[in-house]
Order: C-alpha cells, then sequence, then structure tokens
C-alpha cells in the first residue's frame, strides 16, 4: 500500500494500524473522531499544522520496512 496525502486517515488506520502512532506523534490525538473518518491527510496536517509529505513519507517508509520484513 502506498499511502497519497489525498486519503482519508480513517483508510490509513483500517489498511495497518500501526500507523496510528505516525498521527499521535504530530499531535492528531482524535482518531476516531468524525473528522477521522472524512478529513484527508492533507487538510488534517493544515489543521494540525504539520508537514503532510514528513508524514507521508515517515508512513511510507513504515509500511514499506513491513513489507520487506515480511519477504
Amino acid at each position: 500500500m502506498k499511502v497519497t496525502k489525498d486519503m482519508i486517515i480513517m483508510d490509513v488506520l483500517r489498511a495497518d494500524m500501526g500507523t496510528a502512532q505516525f498521527f499521535l506523534d504530530i499531535g492528531m490525538h482524535c482518531l476516531g473522531c468524525p473528522s477521522a473518518s472524512g478529513e484527508s491527510i492533507e487538510q488534517a496536517c493544515m489543521v494540525h499544522g504539520a508537514d503532510a509529505d514528513k508524514l507521508i513519507a515517515d508512513i511510507n517508509a513504515y509500511l514499506e520496512s513491513k513489507e520487506n520484513e515480511a519477504k
């Protein structure tokens, strides 16, 4: 899976709950709230003053490392 800025937060969490820590680390503590179900990562980063590109890069690096471990 490759995460992009236009993806909905909840979709990313459903795909891999391990990604929750990345959102929590930048101050997105309400991952179960309605915004997480309808807000894109980019929108949430704007609201929280976070760098969406860095968040995406960190999440994708995490997911890639999990895929490599599984091989």
